[in-house]
């Protein structure tokens, strides 16, 4: 465990003694008390690699002169563009770890199956998503959040829970840390995001982002199941843009190792 854990959350707990102890001699040194205590533990549940709470995963660790970078996809499995992702990660010899919903996962485990199959990796991305209180959510609920989609990919494979998560949106949890600690699995952020779920919508854009950040060991995370107005997928696009993009660089996609892993 890291040493700023503890040390967060003890100063967050003696925030309401220290304050009542100040609050008769100075206002302001109480405020300032419980300012510090909300900037000691909030950066580290919204910033997606800040590893104050625990570790996350932000890279890998390429062999020398290697120029890989591993590519994580978000929010699938969709089945109106997992069919044509698959398509075009084989065509550009990539290789790929989706992060799953779990209630997706259990809704089209023929999808989970064809992205194994095709030598992808699945992995956790919490059952529902719940992206407005994952962060403050309580532990039962973050556990239970981690544990189903477990178990809907599981269920989907018939192989083992998967050993990454990903929260939504990266956004942590207090709880976090020790669920996935009494599970045996492993927090992933990203290096690159590609910001392709935002508003305005553009191939090349959503390549700019990923290539103008480019390094070896990076890891790139772009989501599917967008979609336009008239409801037609816009992920295969900007994948497409970046695969492209990536291979005139000379960049290949992989799953790295789990002693890879920094």
């Amino acid at each position: 465990m890291p040493i700023t854990r503890p040390l967060i959350f003890a100063f967050v707990l003696a925030t309401p003694l220290l304050m009542i102890g100040l609050w008769g001699t100075s206002v302001i040194a109480a405020l300032a008390i419980f300012a510090a205590a909300h900037a000691a533990i909030l950066p580290p549940l919204f910033m997606p690699g800040l590893g104050w709470l625990g570790p996350v995963v932000t890279r890998f660790r390429p062999a020398a002169g290697e120029r890989a970078v591993w590519l994580t996809i978000d929010d699938g499995p969709d089945p109106g563009d997992s069919a044509e992702i698959l398509d075009l990660l084989d065509r550009h010899g990539a290789r790929a770890t989706f992060f799953l919903k779990g209630e997706l996962a259990a809704r089209h485990p023929e999808l989970v199956r064809a992205m194994v199959e095709r030598g992808h990796q699945v992995a956790n991305h919490s059952h529902t998503h719940p992206t407005a209180f994952f962060w403050c959510a309580p532990p039962a609920q973050v556990e239970r959040e981690v544990r189903r989609c477990n178990e809907a990919i599981a269920a989907a494979t018939g192989g083992p829970a998967p050993a990454l998560f990903r929260a939504p949106v990266g956004i942590k949890s207090p709880a976090l840390h020790p669920v996935l600690g009494r599970l045996g699995m492993r927090l992933c952020a990203w290096s690159i995001r590609a910001y392709d779920g935002v508003r305005g919508f553009e191939p090349a854009r959503v390549a700019a982002r990923v290539l103008g950040q480019l390094h070896p060991g990076a890891i790139i995370c772009m989501h599917q199941g967008i979609r336009d107005p008239d409801d037609r997928p816009l992920s295969p696009r900007g994948l497409a843009a970046v695969l492209e993009g990536l291979g005139e660089r000379g960049y290949t996609c992989r799953i790295p190792a789990a002693d890879e892993l920094t």
